[in-house]
Formats: structure tokens, sequence, C-alpha cells
């Protein structure tokens, strides 16, 4: 029964953004420490063409990522901090690809091109014209390219249908309606994936001008519902909560943060006052919802009720569990552990909340300052995995104490968020897949 996948935790199968209903965590034991360099608890590493910040997805022994590879060049990419955010200029002819690895031996099986030609938008100098992690459920594959369309193949690599969703523009809203002469300079690419439940596709578009939420016939492409969004650009993944009354696509936001029923696209919540730029996937967890946002002057937190209706703003004693203005995660999606809500932030700035009454434990950096975090979390039994895009990977001990347990090096950058399956993190850095395992020493 695909409603029960969303509650249990991955074992075989990592089938889309941070796994089984995004919570991003899986029980089984992985390697606390690794070398790169040296080999250690390195099972394989295969190189991939192109860049893409997509995370792997895995189903049985197949794991599937997608790539842009510039016709012309090797692509820039530009990490950490500064504040010069105007697009990169790589206009150059790409191929959109979807890429099967064997889980077991980092070997290539198949490589699809989905879509061949000139960018129809710019992206931002640190994202790749390929952000959107695939989605699977074990006969279909599900890869959204944004303005270059929506794809879906068989797990063999065959063509089963394609939508064109039009040319999807994802500006930072903060400049939306100061500078439009500028919007060009402005334009950060797409990066909401997509999440199949039920036999259907789903999608979130918040983009310039007309924003939307949709549902998709996962077996022909036949598009279900559509429901308007008034939003700005957003960058975030849409969830699937089967708690509360009835279950309903979630969606972070802005202006409109909100729950819509999976048969009918009815809204059956909203709130606003996030941050002007929202990324991170609402996360569920013993019937709420948390939704949480940094870019701007505020960083909030909000513990949604899975059976609230209408206008939570104005009813939130009655639909909010509760809330903070400070704490929230500008692009990694939060994670929940043994009762326990953490959020990072892009500066490394690490919060540890009760997650059913807000308390806070404590409020920790990672590292010792500098690094930036792009990656989502991700937890296995009694560590929890956060990378940076210097390619620092930390581990930490689950609790109310703020422990590291151990700090590993990836050995190039890292923004996308990884998968774990039989005991195996996959990390994607900006040219390989590494796979890491505990392996026995040798004799």
């Amino acid at each position: 029964m695909l409603g029960s996948a969303l509650t249990v935790f991955g074992q075989d199968n990592w089938p889309s953004f941070r796994g089984p209903g995004a919570c991003g965590i899986a029980d089984e034991v992985t390697p606390a420490v690794w070398n790169v360099t040296n080999s250690r608890n390195i099972v394989w590493k295969t190189p991939l063409p192109g860049l893409g910040h997509s995370s792997p997805v895995i189903w049985g022994d197949k794991l599937f990522v997608t790539t842009a590879v510039n016709g012309k060049r090797d692509p820039s990419l530009k990490v950490g901090y500064y504040g010069d955010v105007a697009s990169s200029d790589d206009s150059e002819t790409q191929q959109w690809r979807v890429i099967c690895l064997n889980k077991k031996s980092g070997q290539i099986l198949w490589q699809a091109t989905a879509h061949e030609g000139m960018p129809h938008v710019k992206r931002h100098p640190k994202a790749t014209h390929a952000n959107c992690t695939a989605a699977t459920d074990g006969t279909n594959l599900l890869a959204f390219f944004g303005s270059e369309g929506l794809y879906c193949y068989d797990l063999e690599g065959h063509l089963r249908w394609t939508k064109d969703l039009g040319v999807l523009r994802a500006n930072p809203s903060v400049y939306n309606d100061r500078w439009d002469t500028n919007l060009n300079q402005w334009e950060w690419g797409f990066a909401s994936s997509p999440v199949i439940y039920a036999g259907r596709g789903f999608v979130q578009c918040d983009v310039l001008g007309q924003g939307f939420v949709a549902a998709f016939d996962i077996h022909d492409g036949r598009e279900i519902w559509r429901a308007p969004r008034n939003d700005t650009a957003t960058w975030s993944t849409p969830n699937v909560c089967v708690a509360g009354l009835r279950p309903q696509l979630v969606v972070n936001g802005w202006r409109q943060m909100a729950g819509y029923d999976l048969q009918t696209g009815g809204e059956i919540w909203h709130l606003s006052g996030g941050g002007d730029c929202p990324v991170p996937t609402p996360l569920m967890w013993s019937n709420i919802i948390f939704l949480t946002s940094a870019h701007g002057p505020r960083k909030p937190v909000f513990a949604v009720k899975a059976d609230a209706a209408g206008d939570i703003a104005q009813r939130a004693g009655e639909h909010m569990l509760w809330s903070t203005n400070r704490g929230g995660a500008y692009m990694a999606t939060p994670i929940v552990c043994d009762g326990r809500l953490y959020t990072c932030d892009m500066d490394g700035l690490l919060h540890c909340f009760d997650a059913a009454t807000g308390r806070l434990f404590y409020k920790e950096r990672l590292g010792a300052g500098g690094d930036s975090f792009t990656s989502s979390p991700v937890a296995s039994r009694g560590k929890i995995y956060f990378a940076s895009e210097q390619g620092l990977v930390y581990v930490l001990q689950p609790g109310p104490q703020f422990k590291v347990i151990a700090t590993n090096r990836l050995e190039e950058s890292c923004l996308a968020t990884p998968a774990i399956s039989e005991g195996t993190l996959f990390y994607r850095t900006q040219t390989q897949i590494i796979a890491i395992a505990e392996k026995q020493p040798s004799p």
C-alpha cells in the first residue's frame, strides 16, 4: 500500500528526494568515518558527465540521477558565500539526461537524453540546469527539468510520456517587484522535484506569472487537476501528508504555504509569513507538518497540525502546535530524529528543538565557520549527516546535547542530498557519485 510507504524508513528503496516521505531516515547501520583518498569504506566511485544537483534515487539495485551536459565547455560552479548572484553565463546547447547506475557496482547501465537545446532560463552561479531530483514508484521514473519539461520513463530507460509545462522562470522574490527590468540578470533556475503517490505525479511550479501545483496520471501523463498559486518564486519540493482528516499535498511558500486535497486540488489550509525565497521541503512527523524558511528578516519554523483547515494565521492557536521566528533554515530541509527537530541554516548554525513542543535544546555551529550548507541532512542508526558545499560531512550523534562524532571529506563540492540504501550512503558530488559503506579491512 503506497500510503504506508510514506511512514516507513527506507531500506532497499529510496524513491524520491530524501527518501520515503522526504523523512531522510533509514533504519540501517552506516559508517561514521571514511576516506575518499585512501578508499577507506569507499565501495565505488563513478564519474558523471555534466553538472547536476539532483539527488540519487534508488529502487532495487538501480540508482537514478539527472544531469545537464554542456555541449561546448565545462560549466562553472561557484559555491560558498558571495554578494554577486547574477545568473551564470552558460547558455550553450545542453543535453538534459537521465542516468541509471547499478547500485552495487556503480556501473552505468543506461543513459537517456530527455531534451537537447539552448536553456530556456538561466541558472544561479551555484545552481545547475538539473536541480530536480527524480521520483520512482518501482515502475515509473519521473524526471523534471523545469522549462525543459516533465518526462516519465520506465526503469529500463524507455520514454513513456512527456509534458511541456511552459517556461518556468524562478527569479528571487525579493527582486521581483522592484527590479522588473533586471529579471534576466537575476534568473536562478528551477529546483522543485516531483512526487509520486497513489498513481499520480505531483509538481509545484511557483514561478513568475501564473504559478500552480498540478497532478498527473502517472500512467499516461493526463493532467488530473491544477490549482493556481498566489506566491512568488520558490524552490521547494512538495510532500504528501497522509495524517489528518484527508491526504493532502503540502507545499512551502512565502505568501502561500498550503495543503491541497490530493483528489481534487482544492485548498485545505494556507499560511503566509515565511522567508521570501522558500526552499526546504515540508516535513511530516507524528501528525505535525513542519515548515521553515530563512531568507529575509525572519527565520520561522511552523509546526502545523495535520488536520488544520482554513486561514491558519487567523486561527493559529487552534491549528498551530508551536512556532518560532528564529531557528529556520534557508536551503536545507529539516530532519526529525528521536523526537527532536534539527534545522541547519546556510551558515551551519544548527538548532535542535523538541519536535512536539518547540523547546530549544541547543544552538551550535557546525565547523569553525566559513562552510555553507545546501545539502539536506539524512540519518541512520545513531548518526545524522550534514554535508557542506565545500565537501565536509559532519556526523552528529542524535540527542539533546551537541556532539560531533566524526568529520569526513568528500574531496570536492557537494550540494546534493545523499541517499541511503542497504547500509550504504550515496553522495553525489560535483563530478561523481560515491558509495560509502562499512568495509572489512583487508587481511
